[in-house]
């Protein structure tokens, strides 16, 4: 990804600025690289701060009413304080880290059709200019796409994600808003839940996974919500059955909707295709992680997650948001 822009506030003969981040899919917590190249202009200029922004395409809902908008969730600095000869050529590489709660933009490959940017700051003599937005790529943590991969394997399948503004009480949440991750229900719940929502909040010691769900509204009865969440760890554990908890957390939160449990129905691909019984977990014995084998059965979630029509309107999402996001920029500086 490359930005590059002539400062139009110092005016034809200003610097330059080349900032190019390495190949790699990033995760939640993680660290990406890259290199800012400048180029002095006619005359010589006095480099304040070269920073970066962090920004989303967040939704929020006011009066029923939804609305999308570009929140910046993260501030970091580059360099800053030097004098850049004029016509001198300067190459400064960095590293920053993502916070643990970054969302989600891509599962084994396939755009998930959230839309992530860096922007980068360049602040010469007193003149701020935000410059052009470059998308950002992140991946699945391991636990969070063992937990994916487990539903996958239950019968759930991809509907959408977005970025929701807010916080969700009860939890340790950090960022001004999350990411809803909605599934279409397994053929064994089917009856009792519209869709499934999941959302992880990572930490350094793990995640909490939020999930909720919809009952449906029925000829006697009207439908309502329910929430239920659950610790998992980072640390792997081989000889854990993560599929049998996932459907626990399932047959917990089908409960607090007041729906009767029916028998699991694991897809092919789970390690040995057997129904189990499981409970909530207490903190003794909370998941340590993905647990499950990845294999083809696990595709329902994780294969053509984006395809036909929606792919299309997401290409084209993305191109508005950065278009969008770039004009404000502009205007703040």
């Amino acid at each position: 990804m490359v930005f590059k822009r002539l400062l139009g506030s110092l005016g034809v003969g200003g610097p330059t600025v080349d900032t190019v981040l390495d190949p790699g899919t990033p995760l939640p917590g993680g660290s990406f690289t890259g290199q800012v190249h400048l180029q002095g202009g006619s005359t010589d200029a006095a480099i304040e701060r070269i920073g970066w922004e962090l920004v989303a395409r967040v939704e929020a809902e006011t009066d029923d009413v939804a609305h999308e908008g570009s929140v910046v969730f993260d501030r970091f600095t580059v360099s800053g304080d030097f004098r850049l000869a004029a016509g001198q050529q300067l190459t400064l590489p960095f590293q920053a880290k993502l916070p643990w709660e970054t969302p989600i933009t891509t599962l084994h490959g396939q755009n998930l059709g959230i839309t992530l940017g860096v922007r980068t700051e360049l602040v010469v003599a007193g003149a701020r200019d935000k410059g052009d937005l470059d998308p950002l790529t992140v991946g699945a943590l391991p636990a969070q796409q063992a937990v994916l991969e487990a539903l996958g394997l239950l019968g759930f399948g991809f509907a959408s994600t977005d970025l929701e503004y807010g916080r969700i009480g009860g939890t340790g949440q950090r960022l001004p808003f999350y990411q809803e991750i909605e599934l279409t229900p397994a053929p064994q719940y089917a009856y009792a839940m519209q869709e499934l929502e999941v959302t992880f909040l990572a930490h350094p010691g793990g995640m909490e996974v939020v999930l909720e769900a919809d009952k449906p509204e029925g000829l006697f009865s009207s439908g309502h919500a329910a929430l239920t969440r659950f610790d998992v760890s980072h640390r792997e554990n081989s000889g854990r059955d993560l599929t049998a908890e996932v459907d626990g957390w399932i047959r917990q939160l089908t409960a607090s909707l007041g729906t009767r449990t029916v028998p699991a129905q694991v897809h092919s691909g789970s390690p040995d295709g057997h129904a189990y019984e499981v409970g909530h977990q207490g903190a003794e014995d909370r998941p340590k992680g993905p647990g499950t084998a990845i294999a083809a059965g696990a595709a329902g979630l994780a294969v053509g997650v984006v395809g036909g029509m929606v792919a299309a309107e997401v290409v084209d999402e993305v191109g508005d948001f950065f278009e969008a996001a770039s004009a404000e920029g502009s205007e703040e500086g």
